[in-house]
């Protein structure tokens, strides 16, 4: 079986696909996680009658709450076909693995998680780091063989 990479999820070599990518991820950053705030407010409830019916047991899920929401989020919009998050989607940029294989559900849980941890270490130094490195790749996209691409 021969790995044969799909034009449409390889990153391309042009530099303008990789134009202006920052400042879209960051605003995409902002508008995803308004969405996964308010996605919090109905799975809250959920969890409220779901811990009712468990007889107290669902609510020890609370204070993990938001990292369970954001963590189905992000891995099934960017595991999905559009591989890209609504915010992303909004920003026209996706993100597509250098090998050229489609993102699954598990690499956006763990770019996810890497991004969270790298985040409350290095909290400054990761933006800056898309300032230098090419294709504008943050550590965790170094790490995980992931880049972001222009849609639009």
């Amino acid at each position: 079986m021969s790995l044969n990479p799909s034009p449409l999820y390889a990153a391309p070599d042009d530099w303008r696909a990789y134009s202006g990518v920052l400042s879209r991820r960051i605003f995409a950053f902002i508008v995803d996680y308004v969405i996964v705030g308010l996605l919090c407010i109905p799975a809250a409830i959920v969890l409220f009658f779901v811990s009712i019916l468990t007889l107290g047991l669902g609510f020890l899920l609370y204070p993990a709450l938001f990292i369970i929401v954001a963590g189905l989020y992000f891995g099934w919009t960017l595991g999905g076909p559009h591989q890209a998050s609504l915010g992303m989607r909004a920003m026209g940029v996706a993100m597509v693995r250098v090998d050229g294989r489609p993102m699954d559900f598990l690499t956006a849980i763990v770019h996810l998680a890497l991004f969270w941890i790298l985040n409350s270490v290095l909290t400054p130094l990761i933006l800056l780091a898309g300032l230098f490195i090419e294709r504008s790749r943050l550590v965790h996209d170094l790490l995980l063989g992931t880049v972001i691409v222009r849609t639009a």
